[in-house]
């Protein structure tokens, strides 16, 4: 239904096909890639359906893109976006870190040993994320990664996208909710937040940046579960929430930090306030979430 225009192009690709995205990148000068498979429960769910029908096609996906970019001469840098998924806030020996950053990769045979929840995401995520890197080195492309942490604010989608669901669902998922965002601090020690602006605007001034390179978390801030549901509780009162946080004894929670970034001189504009206020807001908007009592 397109009909052309001077500032947006449509093409269209399968990240299935070799060469598919030949014409879509020729000529450009970076690349954004940005999709991935979000399968968290696989109901096949042995090592070889995994492999063959999840990791291989979304990393053979990744490569043509690449070999696409690589066709090209023109692509200077690709933008890589990652997740959280892929850190980790424990060392080996399952210690707590008491600062999480891009260095702390979880281990791709710990994940396909322990199989915990959403594992096949992560594995995706990981092994997507390796192939790119070594496709990079070996044929002298520029690539940028950026780590996300759980994205909140306004959407796009049709339908309410993950994140938002675990950040917006005081009323009609309360208990699911609290035991999605205890899982992940779980994991993490913390819960890292980011305005979905911010997102968008790292991966431009990754692609912008002449220095830029390997892997950048972006995180604006990291929560304690008390502070998140106050939060949730102020933007969306409702006298249930903030009794859920009474159920978890918080210790010092782990920093997710977001420091390689910043020092290359990145400014977030929303802390997790404004994730919240704004997540909220459009959920009630979609019609996600009913609307506050005037």
């Amino acid at each position: 239904m397109w009909n052309g225009g001077e500032r947006l192009k449509l093409f269209r690709a399968s990240l299935q096909d070799d060469g598919s995205y030949d014409e879509a990148v020729e000529g450009c000068d970076g690349v954004f890639h940005v999709a991935a498979s979000l399968q968290f429960d696989v109901q096949e769910s042995t090592d070889a359906y995994v492999q063959s029908n999840i990791i291989d096609p979304a990393v053979q996906g990744t490569l043509n893109l690449l070999k696409s970019c690589l066709k090209s001469q023109s692509v200077r840098r690709v933008v890589f976006t990652s997740s959280i998924s892929t850190i980790t806030a424990k060392d080996r020996a399952g210690n707590w870190r008491d600062v999480v950053d891009e260095s702390c990769q979880t281990p791709i045979d710990h994940v396909w040993k322990s199989k915990n929840s959403g594992w096949v995401y992560v594995l995706s995520k990981l092994l997507t994320e390796e192939a790119a890197f070594q496709f990079a080195r070996e044929n002298g492309l520029d690539i940028v990664s950026v780590v996300t942490t759980t994205v909140g604010g306004p959407f796009l989608t049709s339908s309410v996208p993950s994140s938002i669901r675990v950040l917006s669902s005081p009323i009609t998922g309360e208990v699911e909710m609290f035991q999605i965002l205890s899982a992940v601090k779980s994991r993490m020690g913390s819960v890292g937040v980011v305005h979905i602006e911010d997102v968008c605007n790292a991966h431009i001034f990754l692609m912008e940046h002449a220095k830029a390179e390997g892997k950048y978390l972006c995180c604006a801030e990291s929560c304690p579960m008390s502070k998140l549901i106050q939060n949730l509780a102020k933007n969306y009162p409702h006298s249930n929430i903030t009794r859920l946080v009474d159920q978890e004894n918080e210790s010092v929670p782990a920093e997710i930090s977001s420091k390689k970034l910043r020092d290359l001189g990145f400014n977030y504009k929303h802390g997790a306030e404004d994730v919240i206020r704004e997540t909220v807001t459009a959920c009630i908007d979609f019609g996600f979430l009913p609307p506050l009592a005037t």
